[in-house]
C-alpha cells in the first residue's frame, strides 16, 4: 500500500515539473529575441560613416587673413604643399588621408589653431604646409578618391605623422619626436622602401661650428661654456640617436638638438657617426625628417609597386581603421 502511494506521489511531482517546464519554454518562445551585440568590425576593415563635408576657417599666414573654405579644398592645398604634385596618385592619396586625419585630430583635440582662432593655418610651423597654386589634376584625383577618409584607432583620429624619408626604417614616436605621452600602439618601427629618394637624402653630411652647436644647446636650456666633443648617446629601436653626449658628461635630447640646429640642415637623427675636428662638428647620416609614421619617399616607391593608399597607410600605421566621415 505504501509503495502504491509513493508511486502516485512521484508521478504527481513529475507531472507538475513537466507542466511548469513546458510553460516556461512556452513563455520563452513567446518572448522577443534579444538584440545581437554591437560587434565592431576588425581594425583592418573600412567603416563607412555618413556625414557632410565641413567648412573650416583657415589662417592664411601670407596675408594674415582668416578664410572660410571647404575641408577638401583645404586638404588639396595641403597635399600640394607637402608632396610633389607629379607623384603617383596613390601616394598623393595616402598623403591626403593623413593630411585630413591630422586636421580632424587637431580640431577634435584642441580646436585646431586656438591662438589664431581658426581650425587650421597655412603656416607650416603652426600646422601643415599649404600651396593652393600647386594643385593639379593628380592632386584633385587623389582628393576625390579619398573624400572624407580619416585614419582612426579605436574610434579616434590618430596622430597622422609623416616625414620626407625614413632612411630605410621608421622611428617610434618617443625615439623620433621625444613624444612625452605613452607610445601610440599604432606606431611601430618598420622597414621603409626609400631608395627613390635623392642621393643627398639617402646619405648626407651636415657641418656646424662649435658656436652654432652651443647656441642650439642654449635654445634647449643646456648652456655650456665650451664644446670639446659631441657623441651619439642612446639609440632607439630604429637605430636613431635619442640622446647626444656633450663633453663626455652632458646628456641631451637628440630630437631637440636637431630642432635647435635646424631640422632642414641636420636632416635626421639616423646618424652613422659624429666627428669633432678643430672648430667644427660634422654629422653623417641618412633620411630626412623625424622618421615617425609615413615616409613620403617610401609611399612614392610603394605606389610605383602598385600599392593602394590603404596599403601604404596600413604599412606605416598598425591596426588602424580608415573611416569615411563624409561623401
Amino acid at each position: 500500500m505504501k509503495y502504491k502511494r509513493w508511486t502516485l506521489l512521484m508521478a504527481l511531482v513529475l507531472t507538475v515539473i513537466f507542466v511548469m517546464s513546458g510553460c516556461s519554454m512556452l513563455d520563452q518562445a513567446q518572448k522577443k529575441p534579444e538584440p545581437a551585440p554591437n560587434v565592431q568590425p576588425p581594425a583592418t576593415q573600412k567603416q563607412v560613416v555618413q556625414g557632410n563635408e565641413p567648412d573650416i576657417m583657415v589662417f592664411m599666414h601670407e596675408t594674415g587673413e582668416k578664410k572660410s573654405m571647404k575641408m577638401e579644398d583645404y586638404i588639396a592645398g595641403v597635399v600640394a604643399g607637402e608632396m610633389k604634385a607629379d607623384w603617383p596618385i596613390e601616394a598623393l592619396a595616402a598623403q591626403a588621408i593623413l593630411a585630413r586625419t591630422f586636421t580632424i585630430q587637431a580640431i577634435e583635440e584642441k580646436g585646431g589653431v586656438p591662438e589664431r582662432g581658426t581650425q587650421a593655418s597655412t603656416d607650416i610651423k603652426e600646422f601643415q604646409a599649404y600651396d593652393a597654386k600647386a594643385v593639379n589634376d593628380n592632386v584633385k584625383k587623389a582628393i576625390d578618391m579619398t573624400r572624407g577618409m580619416v585614419v582612426t584607432y579605436q574610434g579616434k583620429p590618430i596622430h597622422a605623422w609623416f616625414h620626407a624619408s625614413a632612411g630605410g626604417i621608421t622611428a617610434t614616436a618617443k625615439e623620433g619626436l621625444a613624444f612625452k605621452d605613452d607610445e601610440p600602439p599604432y606606431i611601430q618601427s618598420v622597414q621603409s622602401p626609400d631608395d627613390l629618394a635623392p642621393a643627398d637624402v639617402q646619405n648626407w653630411t651636415a657641418s656646424f661650428t662649435k658656436k652654432e652647436v652651443m647656441d642650439a644647446l642654449t635654445k634647449i636650456g643646456k648652456t655650456v661654456p665650451s664644446i670639446e666633443s659631441v657623441e651619439i648617446g642612446k639609440k632607439g629601436p630604429s637605430g636613431r640617436a635619442t640622446t647626444m653626449i656633450i663633453n663626455k658628461n652632458i646628456e641631451i635630447s637628440a630630437p631637440e638638438l636637431r630642432v635647435g640646429l635646424g631640422s632642414t640642415k641636420l636632416k635626421s637623427m639616423l646618424l652613422d657617426k659624429v666627428e669633432t675636428s678643430g672648430d667644427g662638428i660634422t654629422f653623417m647620416g641618412k633620411g630626412y625628417g623625424h622618421g615617425v609614421g609615413m615616409s613620403q619617399w617610401g609611399a612614392n616607391k610603394m605606389a610605383t609597386m602598385g600599392k593602394k593608399p590603404e596599403d601604404i597607410i596600413g604599412h606605416y600605421f598598425k591596426n588602424v581603421t580608415i573611416e569615411k566621415r563624409w561623401n
